[in-house]
């Protein structure tokens, strides 16, 4: 079994800075990809992060700029730092693995941006 552990989440005044972690862990052969979605209260979970094939970032075009995903993959963890965060970044961020042809998200990290 594999199980994917994000943390980080927390309450944030506007403009702040805030860096979420996602382990994988239990047997794993191969990562394919790991991820960042994000879902905010009444609407559907959102793409927010990837690596693409070759290791060049991508973003969701809300987040650009501020967000920087990277990665150890020695310790098969996945981070998102996000910078100059807004109201509207608030929501439960998850993290998403492909490992070995199988579909695992974890249980989010919940991220309120507020004054």
């Amino acid at each position: 079994q594999v199980q994917l552990a994000e943390s980080g989440g927390g309450l944030v005044q506007p403009g702040g800075s805030l860096r979420l972690s996602c382990a994988a862990s239990g047997t794993i052969l191969m990562i394919n990809s790991m991820d960042w979605y994000r879902q905010a209260p009444g609407a559907s979970r959102e793409f927010v992060a990837t690596f693409a094939n070759g290791g060049r970032p991508i973003y969701a075009d809300s987040v650009k700029g501020r967000f920087t995903i990277s990665r150890d993959n020695a310790k098969n963890t996945i981070y998102l730092q996000m910078n100059s965060l807004k109201s509207e970044d608030t929501a439960v961020y998850y993290c998403h693995a492909l490992i070995t042809g199988k579909n695992y998200w974890g249980k989010g990290t919940l991220v309120t941006i507020s004054s």
